[in-house]
């Protein structure tokens, strides 16, 4: 039976690839992705065959990866984070129904929530949702209740997509969203280009982070009423009795 791996490669350096995610890649004979995962791993892998395609080219490149593997081939998906978190594992199982000759087999990594919080402290360590900001694909107003229902649960938040050229106002509309339910002093945190050149940590005020400048390389987190600073780390504590 033909064999399609979707890999998570973490959050994009030759240090956060798992182990597995290495070895799932050496098997195959063409690995397959986003343009700029594929220029992240090439020089691990410069001899490796590719097939790459640019943002909103994630059909196309999932269902050549379908066909490779029905010809016989070993593949590749790649993504950046985990495969499995607003990666393409869920679109390649989605097209592969009619291909029951095609074996899929899911390879996790490091999403950018967790990485992105190992970097701030320990934002996450108690219930967390994570809540992507891009409209592309999800209309704004299920965005916007479900910031809403996480704020009112008072969960800790990590936001992906926060912001892009046509989306330079979304963080603020959703930090409008949080602040009906949430104190402006809330602790946040912003971690970027995780794991890249360039990366970069900051903690602020929920309130401060209304007019905070983020890009798309950006994760957002807010804390919950517990969170709080602690050596210049954001830690949400998980209820331990202490002392």
């Amino acid at each position: 039976m033909s064999k399609l791996f979707v890999i998570g490669l973490g959050p994009g350096n030759a240090e956060g690839m798992t182990s597995a995610c290495r070895i799932f890649i050496e098997r195959a004979d063409i690995v397959v992705g986003y343009t700029k995962y594929i220029e992240l791993i090439k020089p691990l892998y410069p001899e490796k065959p590719t097939f790459a395609t640019p943002m909103l080219g994630e059909v196309e490149r999932c269902k050549k990866a379908i066909e490779l593997a029905a010809e016989g081939h070993t593949v590749a998906v790649v993504c950046s984070g985990d495969a499995g978190v607003y990666g393409m594992a869920g679109l390649v199982l989605e097209l592969s129904e009619e291909h029951v000759d095609v074996e899929i087999e899911i390879v996790p990594g490091v999403t950018a929530a967790l990485a992105g919080a190992s970097l701030l402290g320990a934002p996450l360590t108690h219930d967390f949702a994570v809540i992507s900001l891009s409209d592309l694909l999800t209309p704004w107003e299920i965005i916007e209740n479900r910031l809403t229902c996480a704020a009112m649960g008072d969960f800790c938040i990590a936001l992906y997509n926060p912001s892009s050229k046509k989306r330079a106002d979304y963080l603020g509309k959703a930090c409008d969203i949080l602040l009906a339910h949430k104190p402006s002093d809330t602790l946040c945190g912003m971690a970027r280009n995780v794991g890249r050149e360039g990366e970069s940590t900051a903690l602020m005020t929920l309130g401060e982070l209304r007019s905070a400048k983020v890009d798309m390389f950006t994760t957002v987190f807010i804390g919950n009423v517990q969170t709080r600073e602690i050596k210049g780390k954001m830690v949400t504590p998980r209820g331990y009795k202490i002392g």
